[in-house]
């Protein structure tokens, strides 16, 4: 009996370990460029990143099938990625442009930016060995209402499905979206 007790309480105790996981990622952490600009008297607002239902949860997630999402037990996000991709969006424009006026959006009238930011991402997970990034962008001039809207695409090769792969293929996915996001502002 006693032996049978303490055989529950192991398997117990490694059923609640395995619940939480050892391994936390994050994609805040913003890419040096390898491109910057120069650009004096620029102010940017970047409005906080919307991303899908999926990646408000901390686990991992991948898609089995177009219509199938499950989470790794390996892995699991150490930061909310709406509030991560906003922060690491924001310190890559400060450092391509050499400009430290690149603030989260909205802010009061006295502090109007230059250009607004708005990036919508509709799909970023990883299905069949690839990760898969779809958003739209949009960079609006401030003084004029000008606005440009792109949409954004790209599919990249993960070195393997394990979620350290999975979250550098992520990492790279995102380093496109930003460049991409860069020239619109400066063009």
């Amino acid at each position: 009996m006693f032996y049978k007790k303490l055989l529950l309480s192991i398997i117990a105790t490694f059923s609640l370990n395995s619940c939480f996981s050892s391994r936390y990622y994050v994609l805040s952490t913003a890419s040096q460029p390898m491109h910057t600009y120069h650009q004096t008297n620029m102010s940017i607002g970047v409005e906080k990143v919307t991303v899908p239902e999926y990646l408000f949860k901390r686990e991992i997630a991948i898609a089995k099938s177009d219509s199938e999402v499950s989470f790794l037990s390996d892995g699991a996000w150490a930061e909310d990625m709406d509030a991560g991709l906003t922060t690491r969006l924001i310190s890559f424009l400060q450092k391509k442009f050499n400009q430290p006026k690149v603030h989260l959006y909205p802010w009061d009238l006295d502090t109007q930016p230059n250009k607004k930011v708005k990036v919508s991402i509709s799909r970023f997970i990883a299905q069949n060995g690839k990760v898969y990034l779809d958003a739209t962008w949009e960079v609006v001039n401030m003084r004029t209402q000008h606005k440009k809207a792109r949409l954004f695409h790209t599919a990249l090769e993960t070195k393997s499905m394990g979620t350290t792969d999975i979250v550098e293929t992520m990492n790279d996915a995102f380093k496109q979206l930003e460049e991409e996001i860069a020239k619109g502002i400066k063009n």
